[in-house]
């Protein structure tokens, strides 16, 4: 059969709250034209983040109810780090409440001023955690992930040759290496297997450390199994853990590829790296066996670990991924291709050429998309990353709006109105303005700041 059917029934469901346009231009004028501002009962498509806003399935609510809230050594914390390690080798499992906790305690140990940390291409958090430290966060993504035109299979490849340059230029100062799987910031566009084992061999023959934001690993190796040579044959549990085999640490957001609505981790082999986590871990976020979630929390990932490898599932999230994207390409719709795993990216500098950069189209793409059909997305682009630590902007290398799909949520007849929504806005697409910043705080503005249209 050509058509892929979500591989699930839906047992439980949540009313919309349906609006009008008129309700929702003053909603959006009240929020200063910042979708994180917005009630979530104001939304009618939430595509705005994928990251806890996943449908857990029966097994997972059953696991809740297992769950053992003892204050230390829960018998939940034992059924997840087996679950973890069951895909990742590493020697400690350390829970925390989410994945930026895990990246604020790693980096209060790596960071500082001074130092410089590489990446394919660090997100948001990641940024903010490491910045926050003083230290300079740089992304060395090949070429390719900066052409949103460009179908290279693995366009969130580190580039090697910089990075091994990276290396030699700041030496000690560069305390350890990372990769994001998938390479959320440049188009949900996944790393290779051979990539990720040759960051790693890079990073060992610079004796640094080799870490993996693995927020998205099960997509990521759906697409190794689908694109890369040799691999088709293979579980993707068995590409998973050999993604993994290679580093000597990760963080992790369990709230994407665990399908939990809270959690994550930070997973290491060096003892004394360990150790010193877990003491920052107890001043700020609990006891080691439970790292600031409830015991029910650490039994609902476990289970959702055994979930997200299933191939038919993921089959079907890509899939679904390409549907939108094909519709949005043959009614001209730029978008960054090929479509990655858990959002659709559309490229709003080139759909709206005549906004430039500095007056952010991902921004008014992201109001006209609330506006004209209740879509709330997320601008990635000079919003995000365009504000640097000493306060200069600068346009960041694309201007993407992000409709990340929240997993075993939506449906084919949403996909097919979000398609209709962008109809109309292409019909209209050069009458639309750009925004301006009336007030942003000094770090991660995209959160906070107010806009007002131009």
């Amino acid at each position: 059969m050509r058509t892929i059917i979500e591989p699930f029934r839906i047992k439980a469901v949540e009313p919309i709250r349906m609006t009008t346009r008129d309700e929702r231009a003053g909603l959006i004028a009240a929020a200063y034209y910042n979708l994180f501002a917005l009630h979530s009962d104001d939304v009618l498509i939430d595509l705005l983040t994928d990251s806890g806003t996943s449908a857990m399935s029966a097994r997972q609510q059953a696991a809740l109810m297992s769950g053992d809230e003892s204050y230390a050594g829960s018998p939940s914390f034992f059924r997840f780090e087996a679950a973890v390690k069951d895909l990742m080798p590493f020697k400690y499992v350390i829970p925390t409440h989410q994945g930026r906790a895990a990246e604020a305690i790693l980096f209060s140990i790596l960071g500082g001023a001074g130092k410089f940390i590489p990446s394919n291409t660090h997100f948001d958090t990641t940024r903010g955690n490491i910045e926050a430290t003083g230290a300079e966060a740089a992304d060395l993504v090949i070429a390719e992930g900066l052409d949103p035109t460009s179908t290279h299979p693995f366009k969130g490849n580190m580039d090697l040759a910089r990075l091994d340059a990276y290396l030699v230029q700041h030496g000690a100062a560069v305390p350890c290496v990372m990769i994001t799987v998938t390479n959320n910031a440049g188009g949900g566009q996944p790393v290779s297997l051979e990539n990720i084992r040759a960051t790693a061999k890079i990073a060992r023959a610079h004796g640094k450390p080799f870490i993996i934001d693995g927020c998205r690993f099960a997509e990521n190796a759906y697409f190794i199994k689908m694109r890369e040579p040799g691999q088709g044959d293979r579980p993707v549990k068995d590409i998973v853990r050999d993604m993994f085999a290679g580093a000597d640490g990760m963080t992790m957001s369990a709230k994407k590829d665990a399908f939990a609505n809270i959690g994550g981790w930070l997973a290491l082999n060096d003892d004394d790296l360990a150790q010193a986590a877990r003491n920052r871990l107890i001043l700020t976020e609990g006891f080691p066996t439970y790292g600031g979630l409830a015991g029910r929390d650490l039994d609902a990932i476990a289970q959702g670990l055994t979930e997200i490898i299933d191939e038919d599932y993921l089959r079907y999230r890509l899939r679904s991924m390409a549907y939108i994207g094909e519709r949005l390409e043959a009614m001209g719709v730029p978008i960054v291709r090929p479509t990655g795993g858990h959002a659709v990216f559309i490229d709003a500098r080139r759909l709206l050429p005549h906004i430039p950069p500095k007056e952010y189209p991902g921004q008014a793409l992201a109001v006209a998309l609330y506006l004209e059909g209740g879509i709330r997305s997320c601008e990635i682009g000079t919003v995000m990353f365009g504000l640097k630590p000493d306060g200069t902007e600068v346009e960041a290398p694309m201007d993407l709006v992000r409709m990340a799909f929240p997993r075993r949520v939506y449906t084919q007849s949403h996909a097919d109105y979000i398609v209709e929504v962008f109809e109309e806005i292409v019909a209209r697409k050069d009458a639309l303005k750009g925004m301006k910043i009336i007030w942003q705080p000094s770090a991660m503005r995209h959160f906070t700041a107010k806009f007002a249209p131009l």
